[in-house]
Formats: C-alpha cells, structure tokens, sequence
C-alpha cells in the first residue's frame, strides 16, 4: 500500500515538474487521487490550493514565470502567455505588466480581474513552451506588442532587444509586417526604420 501511495506521489512530482509545481485537479484525478485525497492533501498542508481547481507543491521553489504556468492550467491550457507578459517572461524590453496577458481562443468565455485577454487564433508555429507554460514566440511577441502598445519608446525597447540577443532579426519582423492593421504597420516601420539604421 505504501509503495502504491510513494508510486502516485512520484507521478505527481513528475507531472508538477513540468509546471513549476502546479498541477489541476483533474490531472491529479487522472493520476489517480480522488477528491477526497486531493482534499486531505490540501487539509495536511501537502498541497497548496492556489485557485479553484489549482494546487501546487508547498516546497516547490518560486520563479519570476511562476504566475504564467498557473494562468495556463486556470484556462485549461486554451491560454497562451502573450503581449507584454511574453516581452517580460522573454527578457525584452522594459515592460512590466500589472496583470498577466493571455491570448485564448476567439469565443473564451472565463474571465478574471488578473487577466487581459486577447481573443486570436495563433499558428502552432507561434508558440513555443516555457518553464512549462505555452507562450507565444519572440517573433509573435514582438508583433503582439507592436499591436497593441503606442509608445514607439517601449516598443523600440522590445525591438531592441529581440534583435541584439539575436532571438529574431529585423528581416525576420518586416516579411510579417502584412499581419498588422495600417496602424501598427506604420508604428513597426518607423521603429524598424530606426534599429536598422
């Protein structure tokens, strides 16, 4: 019985480990915990209730992308980590949202004071996973930021940053410059116009 127990226990570890510690409580069902475990669990203080639905491993250690994980799992993974939340988790730029920002399927129907949300179908080739979390790509973010920020100071600092770290080249930006509105268009040329020179 014990080694039935320790066996479920490493399951679950295995599972938080690609989640920054989180799990839900359907994924610990599916391991095999019932609710009423999952509610003793809770009760002894061998999980941590984060949200309805959302545990976490006490002990497990805090990083700055902790908060995209737990977003992802709150939308049932329909979310994925974009505009300024992505710029921040990727390291571009000096933006520093208040509140997560999540791009979700057109039609997502939950909502929270934490959140923006950006309704928008996006390829899989727009995103990409990280510390357990989907994410949109360098290239997705920077066009997501382009889109929806004003200030041609902060989204030069996110251009910026994208090209001299590499992660994407200004070429790279200017073949899906199509994909913006004129006036997001406008604003990347000017900004691409200036890291080019």
């Amino acid at each position: 019985m014990s080694g039935d127990r320790q066996a479920l226990r490493q399951a679950l570890y295995r599972l938080a480990a690609g989640q920054a510690g989180f799990f839900t409580a359907a994924q610990a069902l599916d391991l095999g915990y019932s609710y009423q475990a999952q509610k003793y669990h809770v009760d002894h203080g061998n999980w941590s209730r984060v949200d309805r639905g959302i545990f976490r491993i006490p002990e497990w250690p805090s990083s700055f992308n902790d908060s995209f994980v737990r977003w992802v799992l709150w939308s049932k993974h329909r979310a994925v980590v974009s505009h300024d939340s992505a710029a921040a988790a990727h390291g571009l730029g000096v933006l520093n949202p208040a509140k997560v920002h999540l791009t979700v399927p057109p039609g997502f129907r939950m909502d929270d004071r934490a959140v923006v949300l950006h309704p928008r179908e996006l390829p899989d080739s727009d995103v990409t996973l990280l510390d357990g979390a989907a994410i949109t790509t360098v290239v997705r973010t920077v066009l997501d930021v382009i889109e929806s920020q004003f200030d041609e100071e902060l989204i030069a600092s996110v251009v910026d940053d994208a090209v001299d770290t590499g992660a994407v080249s200004v070429r790279q930006l200017e073949r899906r410059l199509d994909e913006l509105k004129d006036g997001a268009r406008t604003r990347a040329e000017r900004v691409l116009a200036r890291v080019s020179a």
